[in-house]
């Protein structure tokens, strides 16, 4: 049986963004962290890769890295004059774009190699070469508009994907599940005419971007009802995370019957994410893992793909991206959270959790009849 592929490469470790304290530009009152940067370093995603490679899962994953996204792939998303502002700017030693998108030199290449990482992932699916893969891109992708970056993201990872394998023949209908806590703003821009693409984007509301993300935008022109936004009140946690995909998530893919499942795998839902306040635990991902799988069986012969989106906390991430990965590979090399007793606790109690479960109701009623 083929096993779960996972891309990644060194060199997508090596991006790096301007001096921010967070989100803010340091200057004025802001004062320069210990660590400085953005919060999209690359220490969650190497923390990831090196617990992976010490409990022994790495082991049993088909490990290794793709070609960069070529400018044809590039193109089908982005206008020539972005490519060609992004290159220029990237040559002459980097700069910024658009809204928290600085890199260095060399940053369109890096860029390039991202999606050319989720393009690999997808491909090794769609080919049968994979039971199911990872991409651990960097930078991300998923706030990514076909002409303007923002959110960290320069390029769009799964967009560039998803077309590139629409044009070699290789794929129909794609459902894209977003549940990193910001909303998928660029995804649901690049296919929000597409009734061939369902996206579907949990995430906190109005966290970020603070203008995107209301359950009214459901998809434009025939693609009517193929955009679904469940914007989760912050607080939400473990149980409505698994609520949420059981009643809207399910149902909306079972109808759309894709060929593959995709996910933007951000971990930012995470308790103790810097940038979200949504209460999830690795058991979220995990569970929520274990549900697109059983639906990718179901629906897809099993052709399940994820990229990696965000995620800022250094010591919980790893803990999270392990249980997913254990999950698809169906491995029982396990890196416990050592958090697991403390973020039980701190859950929503009974009152709140019913609270969001009305809310749920709501969402429920509005996208699925």
């Amino acid at each position: 049986m083929a096993r779960t592929a996972f891309f990644w490469d060194e060199s997508s470790f090596w991006h790096s963004g301007g001096n921010y304290a967070l989100t803010m530009p340091v200057g004025g009152l802001v004062q320069p962290l210990a660590a400085g940067g953005l919060p999209e370093s690359p220490e969650t995603k190497r923390r990831l890769k090196n617990l992976m490679d010490v409990t022994g899962l790495m082991g049993e994953l088909d490990a290794q890295s793709a070609a960069s996204a070529s400018q044809d792939d590039l193109r089908r998303v982005h206008p020539e004059s972005y490519l060609r502002e992004f290159k220029e700017m990237s040559d002459a030693g980097g700069g910024e774009l658009g809204l928290r998108t600085p890199f260095a030199g060399g940053g369109f290449e890096l860029a390039a190699l991202s999606a050319g990482l989720a393009k690999g992932a997808l491909y090794s699916v769609l080919e049968g070469r994979a039971r199911n893969a990872y991409a651990l891109s960097r930078p991300p992708g998923h706030h990514c508009l076909p002409d303007w970056p923002n959110g960290f993201c320069l390029l769009s990872n799964l967009g560039i994907a998803i077309k590139a394998a629409r044009a070699a023949g290789l794929v129909g209908r794609v459902a894209v599940v977003d549940w990193d806590v910001h909303h998928g703003n660029g995804t649901e821009a690049i296919f929000i005419d597409d009734p061939e693409t369902l996206t579907v984007s949990l995430h906190q509301e109005h966290n970020y971007p603070l203008d995107t993300g209301d359950a009214n935008v459901v998809g434009e022109g025939k693609a009517k009802g193929a955009n679904i936004n469940l914007p989760l009140p912050p607080g939400a946690g473990h149980v409505t995370y698994l609520e949420a995909m059981e009643r809207i998530v399910a149902p909306a893919l079972r109808r759309f019957k894709p060929d593959v499942i995709v996910i933007a795998c951000g971990f930012d839902a995470s308790a103790f994410d810097p940038l979200g306040r949504m209460m999830a635990t690795a058991e979220t991902f995990a569970e929520m893992t274990r549900m697109v799988m059983e639906l990718a069986d179901d629906l897809c012969d099993g052709r399940l793909m994820m990229a990696h989106e965000g995620g800022y906390s250094e010591v919980h991430v790893p803990f999270c991206g392990h249980a997913v990965l254990q999950q698809m590979a169906s491995s029982t090399t396990a890196a416990p959270d050592p958090w697991v007793d403390t973020l039980k606790a701190r859950q929503p109690n009974a009152r709140v959790n019913a609270a969001f479960s009305e809310m749920l109701r709501d969402l429920e009623a509005f996208h699925l009849g």
